[in-house]
């Protein structure tokens, strides 16, 4: 009996301990709508007691959201001291640390890429300065290798990994950069690229055993050679070595739609079959959260 006991206890203790275990008996909805404060979400991380930090793009204020998506309630809004000229990710480290990419290039003349690393406990702030390796020339004078702009990042035991956004008259290629995760000013490490054809890719996670990489992307194009048309895919890289991600084994997941693609710019896992995504708010979208089961 009292070993009977010892073993209740001590599955009362270790649910009480683990939020991961207790966020993991329930799912959120198919789709959450966000507040209107979070309309051009960008970034989100789920933490281990289910709730997910996020963050809007650029010309919205300095904040970071921390919103539960279960119970579809905004917990707490954190201005930081800090510039978003512009946010387009973030990444949740194991201690709980937040890297901030504020890495957003558009016309890639930026020399003032940033990744700034803030603790939510004690408030402190450092950034991680870099620039590429490969680029000489603020933009480049063809736009066809306009592709120093970044909207995805994850972190992976003690560094931080950065997918490129090409621009659509470009050769699709996404790029692959290293840094290490502490402040410093660095320069970026080129470690792989893949070719998804017409496709650039808006935002990344890593699943906490480092075993799944998420991407989300989309297409322009046309059909018939004059109809528009946009689609929005997630993909899912495995069975790769340490970090070499992208040779991994890919295999990939449409998106949800209204008539024509949503803007989704973030993913985050949520569980061994589920990953969420978030969507701007746009003209007859509204933002959200949608959850996708993917599976094993």
């Amino acid at each position: 009996m009292s070993s009977c006991l010892n073993y209740i206890a001590g599955v009362a203790i270790l649910l009480s301990c683990s939020p991961t275990l207790l966020a993991a008996q329930k799912l959120p909805p198919r789709k959450t709508v966000l507040p209107e404060v979070i309309r051009e979400v960008s970034g989100m991380a789920r933490t281990p007691a289910g709730h997910l930090w996020m963050l809007n793009d650029s010309r919205n204020p300095p904040e970071l959201f921390l919103f539960d998506p279960v119970a579809n309630q905004l917990l707490e809004t954190r201005i930081l001291p800090i510039p978003n000229r512009d946010w387009e990710d973030l990444a949740l480290a194991p201690s709980g640390v937040i890297y901030i990419g504020d890495f957003g290039n558009n016309r890639n003349a930026r020399r003032d890429l940033c990744i700034f690393r803030y603790d939510p406990g004690t408030q402190t702030l450092d950034s991680i300065l870099f620039h590429y390796p490969d680029q000489y020339a603020f933009p480049p004078l063809d736009q066809r290798d306009w592709n120093f702009n970044c909207e995805a990042m994850v972190f992976f035991q003690d560094s931080l990994h950065l997918f490129s956004k090409v621009v659509f008259k470009g050769n699709f290629v996404t790029k692959h950069y290293v840094l290490p995760a502490r402040p410093g000013r660095y320069v970026a490490e080129l470690r792989d690229s893949l070719l998804l054809k017409n496709r650039v890719v808006t935002g990344a996670a890593l699943s906490p055993d480092g075993k799944t990489l998420a991407v989300t992307s989309y297409i322009i194009g046309k059909k018939l050679g004059f109809l528009p048309y946009t689609r929005a895919t997630a993909y899912f890289f495995t069975e790769y070595t340490g970090s070499q991600f992208l040779s991994g084994k890919r295999r990939s997941k449409r998106l949800p739609k209204c008539f024509i693609a949503r803007q989704f710019e973030s993913i985050t896992w949520w569980d061994g079959q589920h990953w969420l995504v978030a969507n701007e708010g746009r003209a007859h979208q509204r933002q959200g959260v949608w959850r996708l089961k993917v599976g094993r």
